[in-house]
């Protein structure tokens, strides 16, 4: 958690195609990772601004469904 984080320019620019297409992978988890949430009804943890937050499946449905929406 106190670590500097990589931004998307600096892994798109890497001359390692491995670490290029790494931002997508980690984006193809994390998409899983809420879908799965979602199906058994469990929490999922993610750290923001320095903390970590637990979102409820009930809100990850919301968020879907806005998604969806728009």
């Amino acid at each position: 958690m106190g670590r500097k984080p990589v931004n998307a320019k600096d892994i798109s620019t890497a001359k390692d195609p491995a670490m290029r297409g790494s931002l997508a992978a980690l984006q193809r988890a994390a998409a899983l990772a809420r879908e799965t949430a979602i199906q058994t009804n469990t929490n999922i943890v993610i750290e923001k601004d320095g903390k970590l937050v637990w979102i409820s499946a009930e809100e990850l449905r919301r968020q879907a469904s806005e998604v969806k929406e728009s």
